[in-house]
């Protein structure tokens, strides 16, 4: 893998963003690394904590706006949104899932954090969704997620408004669920993570799978017009 690394031990898979000249930026073919990895760690029996971490001090920026899609037709970029497929790969893991974050967690970047079961974070960690400003409305299935962890009213804000949201905010609400300083960060996430790695995987996943059946079930429905509804946004706004 080009942006991804992937190391297991004691159980655990760390999952680390790489590309740190980018802000870990999301690029296309980051998201492919990591639904493919997402894939491998689906069928592996002896993993059963799963921890998406960065390298360099920021989590992610989100998509790569810089990227150019030119040389795809629109019937093309419709049939491959690579950023929900990502989203769906993670919620698609049997085994617990964690995000450990830091720094800048923007965008696409949040809705793979809010798609994980558990979300630790340095306090130097800095949360929104900038995509109304760039005449983008959020998709990723980044909706459900957020509302999911702190209710309608503080996801309109973050989303409409598109403010940046600090750990100590994002810890009261909710969003996060663990609140680190910067130089524990690494240590309390391996001891995290260690815990869940310590219950018996089956009756673990069992609940999981159910919680998030029962948590999800509607969304899908709902939302799977929201990359339609981003393409036909952007596309509007080019006027």
């Amino acid at each position: 893998m080009k942006f991804l690394k992937l190391e297991k031990r004691n159980k655990i898979a760390y999952v680390s963003f790489s590309r740190t000249k980018s802000l870990n930026a999301l690029n296309r073919q980051t998201l492919k690394e990591l639904i493919s990895v997402n894939y491998e760690l689906e069928s592996d029996s002896k993993i059963k904590v799963v921890v998406y971490r960065s390298e360099g001090k920021d989590f992610s920026a989100g998509a790569d706006i810089k990227e150019s899609q030119n040389k795809l037709s629109k019937l093309e970029i419709w049939k491959s949104n690579l950023g929900k497929e990502a989203i769906e790969s993670i919620l698609k893991l049997n085994q617990i899932t964690i995000a450990s974050l830091r720094g800048y967690c923007l965008g696409g970047a949040a809705c793979i954090a809010s798609a994980c079961d558990f979300r630790v974070a340095s306090k130097t960690t800095l949360v929104a969704y900038p995509e109304i400003d760039l005449g983008m409305n959020l998709n990723w299935f980044g909706l459900p997620l957020l509302l999911r962890l702190i209710g309608p009213s503080k996801t309109k804000r973050m989303v409409i408004s598109g403010d940046i949201e600090n750990a100590d905010t994002l810890f009261n609400w909710g969003f996060i669920d663990e609140l680190l300083k910067d130089e524990d960060l690494e240590k309390k996430t391996t001891e995290f993570a260690k815990k869940y790695a310590s219950k018996p995987a089956l009756p673990a996943q069992m609940i999981k799978r159910s919680v998030n059946a029962l948590t999800y079930q509607s969304d899908q429905s709902i939302m799977h017009m929201d990359y339609d509804q981003f393409l036909l946004s952007r596309e509007f706004f080019k006027d």
